[in-house]
């Protein structure tokens, strides 16, 4: 079962971030399919880690392009990045303590954060370097 489903709105035209971006929702979408699994608690941390560095660069591929087109909101994206990235140190804190932690509201945070940062921050990238 998917978490989150691949829409073309999640392109941003450079093919290099697209396919980061469909491996990222892929990798996404299987820690979803092994947290709703009972027993799965180790595979989940991995996968939650393995998000996690996978983020980690492919922010800093993002970064990397938006300064080499002198991209004007470079600030505001990578602080989005970086607030990105301590929510999912969050989730993967409170998933190996077991302390407030929701597979449902992990799940509904990994999937709000992913459509709302392509939705905004990617998508205005993506017409600034068309």
């Amino acid at each position: 079962m998917a978490l989150i489903d691949w829409d073309d709105k999640f392109s941003v035209g450079v093919a290099s971030v697209d396919h980061e971006h469909r491996q990222l929702l892929e990798l996404i979408n299987e820690t979803y399919n092994r947290m709703i699994r009972p027993g799965a608690e180790d595979a989940v941390k991995d996968f939650l880690g393995e998000i996690f560095a996978r983020i980690s660069m492919h922010f800093a591929l993002e970064e990397k392009i938006m300064r080499q087109h002198h991209y004007d909101h470079y600030a505001e994206h990578k602080a989005d990045h970086e607030r990105l990235l301590d929510e999912i140190r969050d989730i993967m804190d409170d998933y190996e303590e077991r302390k407030y932690f929701s597979e449902e509201q992990c799940a509904h945070s990994l999937q709000q954060w992913f459509i709302e940062h392509f939705r905004t921050h990617d998508a205005r990238l993506h017409r600034r370097l068309d």
